[in-house]
């Protein structure tokens, strides 16, 4: 059991699941703990769990109750505070390569994911946010839910990015289309949209460079 590991082998022994299912304590509806953190983590991935904030979502995206709603938001809620703390870096995105280097980990999350990378200047990353997970349809995502990020933290370029669980990155009409929306959207508003990165297990296509915009 994780806490056994834990008190036997120290902290640093653990897998991410390990410690979430620490953290969980119980499984839920005939899911041991162990499924159910892992289950959590390999279909949804760290990141999509650590940017969830509302109860009543996370109840219904990662199909658990309220109180392991509640647990889940508590312990991310406390790593963000905590890493508020920490002074690192943050990247420099200057090309589709070193996006995904620094997503390259979203390859092998289960369930599509819809991010903004919200950028100043200078190309430094300054704000991501999950936009959309799950069974997504890429085709209905509306530009304010890409844009207003961008505004609240007044970012100077957006890249967005989404994944293709298949393990296939070539991009669908749907994907080529908001790609083209979001970039007229962003002519009216002001802050471009560099590119649409389509990330899928250890491979990735720049719809920037696919495209020629």
């Amino acid at each position: 059991m994780p806490r056994e590991k834990l008190i036997k082998k120290g902290v640093e022994s653990l897998t991410i699941s390990e410690l979430l299912a620490v953290i969980l304590n119980t499984g839920y509806k005939g899911e041991h703990v162990i499924e159910l953190a892992s289950r959590l983590i390999n279909d949804y991935g760290a990141e999509a769990l650590s940017s969830a904030s509302a109860v009543k979502n996370v109840m219904k995206t990662f199909k658990i109750p309220l109180v392991k709603a509640c647990q889940l938001l508590a312990v991310f809620e406390i790593g963000r505070r905590l890493f508020a703390y920490v002074n690192l870096d943050p990247p420099f995105l200057n090309t589709p390569s070193d996006v995904f280097r620094y997503l390259s980990h979203l390859g092998s999350v289960k369930k599509e994911e819809f991010l903004g990378l919200y950028l100043n200047i200078k190309n430094r990353l300054i704000h991501q946010e999950v936009i959309a997970i799950g069974s997504l349809e890429v085709a209905i995502i509306h530009p304010r839910e890409v844009f207003a990020p961008a505004l609240e933290y007044r970012a100077s370029k957006i890249i967005v990015c989404h994944t293709h669980p298949s393990g296939d990155p070539t991009p669908s009409d749907d994907d080529i289309n908001i790609t083209y929306r979001l970039i007229k959207a962003s002519k009216l508003i002001g802050i471009p949209v560099v590119d649409h990165i389509i990330i899928a297990k250890d491979s990735y296509i720049s719809l920037k460079e696919r495209l020629k915009i």
